[in-house]
């Protein structure tokens, strides 16, 4: 899969430009792989990006009315919609996703499942019962739509010509999505939501309700820290799965995933070294550590451009 020649059109660098400032700002662990990428791609990346910020933002508004934040979604995506199928549009982020989706021959449908996957939260009124996952199954269909399809259309933008790479960018999603659970248990817990399976919690002989309602800054009991090691063991297999999706990738972009992966499995190294304790501080990947893997990245980066 290859893009076709980059547009020279003012309007466009503009609304790229918007979205590279969007991804900076914004994107954390994401940016510092995309920084890796060739412009072309990296533009691409950072407009999916930004698209898929404006969704959450929108979801993702507590100050206003679950109702509300529907409604503002669906009007969202109906105009996106329209900008997709040539309607005119001062969007930037409209504009450049309309312009990548051509370039990349992203499929509309992987766009509207970002979306829904974003108003997946929004199915959980304030005040009902706890958002949960019986089984991870249920869990799955969750992080697919959440994280495996941004995987599924990056790698339409990194470029690839086996279909191998698609489920095991799927898979590659649901290691990155694992360890943001992971990371964020005690946040979610704080927004009446629980993403790990019911029937995992019930294995190990951790009841919903002491999640919901721990002590202030209580470190995890050891049933606690067995189920979040479980759950790591898991992400440590979708993270076996990169290892064979780097080769599938096009050399000029595979730096960058790989910067990605590398930065996510240093999150989660860090939440296991810290014996799972998710509750009295927050895992997070020192920049230096950042700048280092981007480094090698970039290097690598400036090799394959070399090599051709």
């Amino acid at each position: 899969m290859t893009s076709k020649a980059p547009s020279r059109d003012p309007a466009l660098a503009a609304a790229y430009a918007t979205c590279q400032a969007i991804a900076r700002r914004e994107a954390r662990n994401f940016y510092f792989a995309f920084l890796a990428l060739p412009l072309p791609r990296r533009n691409a990346i950072c407009a999916v990006y930004a698209f898929m910020r404006q969704a959450d933002d929108l979801a993702d508004d507590e100050s206003i009315p679950c109702d509300e934040r529907r409604r503002r979604l669906d009007a969202w995506l109906a105009a996106w919609h329209g900008a997709a199928n040539g309607a005119p549009t001062s969007d930037p982020v409209f504009l450049a996703v309309r312009d990548a989706v051509a370039r990349f021959s992203i499929p509309l449908v992987l766009l509207d499942e970002l979306v829904a996957g974003v108003a997946l939260d929004l199915e959980h009124a304030p005040g009902a019962a706890p958002e949960t996952y019986s089984t991870f199954a249920d869990l799955y269909r969750y992080c697919y739509l959440v994280a495996s399809v941004v995987g599924l259309v990056s790698i339409r933008i990194f470029g690839y010509h086996d279909l191998r790479a698609e489920k095991l960018a799927e898979e590659t999603g649901i290691a990155f999505q694992l360890t943001n659970i992971l990371r964020d248990v005690a946040e979610d817990a704080a927004r009446n939501r629980v993403y790990l399976p019911l029937k995992n919690l019930e294995q190990h002989g951790v009841s919903l309700h002491a999640l919901l309602h721990r002590p202030p800054a209580a470190p995890p009991t050891p049933a606690e820290r067995d189920l979040f090691a479980a759950l790591a063991r898991l992400a440590e297999h979708y993270y076996g799965r990169a290892h064979f999706l780097l080769p599938l990738i096009d050399g000029r972009s595979r730096p960058a995933l790989w910067v990605l992966v590398s930065i996510y499995h240093a999150l989660l190294k860090r939440i296991e070294r810290a014996d799972y304790d998710v509750f009295t501080r927050r895992a997070s990947v020192p920049l230096w550590q950042k700048l280092a893997i981007l480094s090698v990245g970039l290097l690598w980066s400036a090799w394959a451009r070399i090599v051709g």
